[in-house]
C-alpha cells in the first residue's frame, strides 16, 4: 500500500475501485457487491451514467477538512474563484475552536490568483511570491499548498517548488495534491490529506529527552502509551460527538486523542506514542490507518461508525477487544442500553411507521439508517454518495431492507427529485451542503450531520430522536417553499425511471 514514494494519492477509482453510479435495490446492491464485483472488471466499478448533473469536487471537499486544521496558513493555488466558498467555513472553525476552550484562530488563506496570462507563462513565481509572504507575514508553523486543475493541467512543478521554499521559510510546507478533474469520487480528498500530512507531519515526537529514566518512570510512560488510542475524526462530527465518543472510551479504561480535525502539528507526532488508530469513518481513514501500521507498526479498526446503539456498541467492543476490556465494555453497553430504552419510550411511540429518506455520506448514511429502525420508524430509501468496502459491514445491523431502494450518486438531484416524488417519505436526513434544493420537495428536514449537534454514541440516538420530533411538529417553511419555488424537472422526467441515466451494469 506505500504510495508515499509518489507526489500524490491515487484515486479511489483505482485504489478501492469505488462506485459512483448504481440504482436499484439494497438486496441487489449488496448481492453485486458480495459476488465480488468491485475488481477491476467489476460492474460496481465499471458502471456510469450517460448524463450527469452535477458531482462533488475533491477540492472543495479537502478544504473542509484542511481548514480545521491549526497553526497552518492556506495557499490556494489557482484562479481567484477556487476556493471562494472558504468565507463560509470562518464561522464554523472558530465556533468550534471555542467549544474545545480553545483560543479561535483566523482562518488565513491566500490565492495565488492565476489569471490568462499565468496559463501560457505558468504560476510556479505566483506560487513562490505566496508561499514567502505567508511565512513572512503570518509566522504560521505550517504552510498547506492546495494544487488545483488549473496549475496541474499547465504543469507547474508543484513538488520541486515546494522542495525548494522549504530551505527559505521557517513553516513547514505541505503540498495537497487535490485536483477536482483527477477523479469522479470527492472522497479522493481524504487520501489526498493524509498523503501530504504523512510526508510531512507524522515524525518521532519531539519531547524532551531525559538521560536518566527510573524503572519506575519508563514503566509508567509504557502503560499510559499502551492505553493511548487515536480516534480519526471527520470535519462533519461536532464537539458534542467527540465528548460522547471520549466518554464511553474513557469509562472502560482508556485515553483518547483525536486527529486530524482541529490538531496542531505537533498532536500528528504525538499520534505515534499510541498502541491503535481507530477509524471513526473508513471512507475517511483508511489511507491514513493503513500507512501508519505499514510505517510505524501500529494496529487499527476500521469496522462500523459509531452511530446508532448497535453500531456502537459493535464499534465499542472491536477496541475493547484489543485491550483485553471486554467485560468492562459490555457492562458499559448493558447500563446504556437501559437509559437509552427508558429514554426512546415517547419517542418510539409519536414516530412508529413514518418513513424516511436518506441522502449523505455512504458510512453516515447506513449508520444512521439504525437510528430510524430503532425508533420504529421505516427506512424508504438511501442515496449514499458512493459505494465500496466500507459499507457492507454497517448494513448487517439494518433488517428487513433488501428492497429498500438505493441511489448511490455524489448529488445528482434530478434523481433524488424523481425518486422523492415516487417514495413520498414522511421526512428526509439528507447532506447539509445539499438541502438547497432538498427544501423544495415541502418535506421536513433534519441534516444528517452538524457542527452543532450530537449524532454519535448513545447520546446521539437520543438527540436524533428528539430533533425528528420537534421537526415533524412543524415544518411550514418546506410547505410553503414548495409551493412558491418548484423544482427545475419536467413532468416528462417523473414519468421515467429515475435510473434511466445509469448505464447498463
Amino acid at each position: 500500500m506505500d504510495y508515499l514514494n509518489s507526489n500524490a494519492a491515487p484515486v479511489r477509482e483505482e485504489r478501492l475501485k469505488t462506485n459512483i453510479a448504481f440504482g436499484g435495490t439494497a438486496g441487489e446492491l449488496l448481492e453485486c457487491a458480495r459476488s465480488g464485483c468491485f475488481g477491476a472488471d467489476g460492474c460496481l466499478n465499471q458502471a456510469r451514467r450517460t448524463f450527469s448533473q452535477t458531482i462533488g469536487c475533491q477540492f472543495t471537499l479537502s478544504l473542509a477538512v484542511l481548514y480545521t486544521m491549526r497553526k497552518a496558513v492556506f495557499v490556494i493555488h489557482a484562479p481567484i474563484g477556487c476556493g471562494s466558498q472558504s468565507v463560509g467555513s470562518v464561522g464554523i472553525t472558530q465556533t468550534l475552536h471555542k467549544l474545545r476552550d480553545e483560543r479561535a484562530e483566523p482562518l488565513v488563506w491566500l490565492s495565488t490568483n492565476l489569471d490568462e496570462a499565468d496559463v501560457i507563462t505558468g504560476g510556479e513565481r505566483k506560487l513562490r511570491e505566496t508561499v514567502l509572504f505567508a511565512d513572512a507575514e503570518f509566522r504560521p508553523e505550517a504552510i498547506i499548498v492546495c494544487n488545483t486543475c488549473v496549475p496541474s493541467l499547465i504543469g507547474d512543478d508543484l513538488e520541486n517548488i515546494v522542495n525548494d521554499l522549504q530551505t527559505q521559510v521557517s513553516a513547514t510546507v505541505v503540498p495537497v495534491y487535490c485536483e477536482g478533474f483527477k477523479t469522479k469520487v470527492m472522497a479522493t480528498a481524504y487520501d489526498a490529506i493524509y498523503h501530504g500530512v504523512l510526508k510531512k507531519y507524522v515524525r518521532d515526537p519531539d519531547r524532551d529527552k531525559k538521560l536518566y529514566e527510573s524503572d519506575l518512570e519508563k514503566a509508567r510512560r509504557e502503560y499510559l502509551i499502551s492505553r493511548n488510542v487515536n480516534i480519526l475524526n471527520v470535519s462533519s462530527m461536532s464537539r458534542a460527538d467527540e465528548l460522547e465518543i471520549q466518554r464511553l472510551l474513557t469509562a472502560i479504561g482508556l485515553n483518547v486523542q483525536f486527529l486530524p480535525c482541529y490538531s496542531e502539528p505537533e498532536d500528528f507526532q504525538y499520534a505515534l506514542e499510541s498502541s491503535l488508530n481507530v477509524a471513526i469513518c473508513g471512507t475517511h481513514d483508511d489511507y491514513f490507518v493503513k500507512h501508519m501500521q505499514e510505517k510505524y507498526g501500529i494496529p487499527f479498526i476500521i469496522d462500523t461508525i459509531p452511530i446508532g446503539r448497535k453500531n456502537t456498541a459493535r464499534w465499542l467492543l472491536k477496541i475493547a477487544e484489543h485491550f483485553e476490556l471486554v467485560d468492562e465494555a459490555r457492562a458499559l453497553i448493558a447500563y446504556e442500553d437501559k437509559l437509552l430504552d427508558k429514554a426512546l419510550e415517547p419517542f418510539r411511540a409519536e414516530l412508529a411507521e413514518k418513513t424516511v429518506f436518506l441522502g449523505g455520506g455512504e458510512v453516515r448514511v447506513v449508520g444512521t439508517a439504525e437510528i430510524i429502525q430503532d425508533l420504529g420508524m421505516k427506512i424508504a430509501g438511501m442515496k449514499p454518495h458512493h459505494f465500496d468496502e466500507f459499507i457492507e459491514p454497517i448494513f448487517d445491523v439494518l433488517e428487513d431492507i433488501d428492497g429498500v431502494p438505493v441511489d448511490v450518486a455524489t448529488n445528482q438531484p434530478f434523481e433524488q427529485a424523481n425518486l422523492i416524488r415516487r417514495i413520498k417519505p414522511d421526512l428526509i436526513l439528507s447532506h447539509t451542503g445539499g438541502n438547497n434544493i432538498t427544501a423544495k420537495y415541502g418535506v421536513p428536514i433534519l441534516p444528517i450531520f452538524g457542527v452543532s449537534y450530537n449524532y454519535m454514541g448513545y447520546s446521539g440516538v437520543y438527540e436524533v430522536a428528539r430533533r425528528i420530533s420537534r421537526l415533524l411538529k412543524n415544518y411550514q417553511f418546506n410547505k410553503r417553499l414548495s409551493k412558491n419555488a418548484p423544482l427545475p424537472f419536467k413532468e416528462s422526467w417523473y414519468e421515467q425511471d429515475p435510473f434511466t441515466y445509469i448505464a447498463e451494469i
